[in-house]
């Protein structure tokens, strides 16, 4: 999903970067290096202490784009009230497509993800590794979830556990 129509970010926008999550421009700047002065959007990425800075012309080619739109998030939440879909495969070779999916950034994606690796209090013990992942899916998650519904991200986070507990 790469948002090509996405010409420009504006400073206080709230963007995705699909290796980190959700983060604000917080500037525009410019820098030289070895000659060749180049513009960087300034992202600051919500969770951790990161700063990144992406230039301006390889923002679609690492995938910065705007927030989901609610419709998107409907679909979200429409996912996560799907059956999971549990491939009997190696773990491994599932940890590996359950990361493809988290960091491509598309939120359908990471909800397929959750849903998948969710386990009620009642079910099987999961694997560390498995609820490693699932930590990991569900912030991503709940961080866009709450920007798009300006809420925070526990009030995010409590309602997709109450979707996913529904089920």
């Amino acid at each position: 999903m790469k948002a090509k129509k996405n010409s420009d970010f504006k400073i206080g926008e709230i963007v995705v970067y699909p290796k980190h999550g959700v983060g604000e421009i917080t500037k525009i700047e410019n820098m030289e290096i070895s000659n060749i002065k180049t513009s960087f959007y300034v992202v600051k990425m919500e969770q951790s202490k990161l700063i990144i800075r992406v230039p301006l012309d390889k923002k679609d080619e690492v995938g910065l784009r705007k927030i989901s739109s609610k419709k998107t998030i409907e679909e979200v939440y429409s996912t996560l009230k799907l059956k999971p879909k549990i491939r009997r495969i190696m773990w491994s070779r599932r940890a590996q497509e359950y990361e493809t999916k988290i960091f491509s950034g598309d939120p359908i994606k990471i909800s397929e993800v959750v849903r998948d690796l969710f386990r009620k209090s009642s079910q099987a013990e999961q694997s560390y590794s498995e609820r490693q992942m699932f930590q990991v899916a569900i912030e991503r998650l709940a961080r866009e979830v709450a920007a798009v519904e300006k809420t925070d991200y526990f009030q995010s986070t409590e309602k997709i556990e109450q979707i996913l507990n529904k089920k």
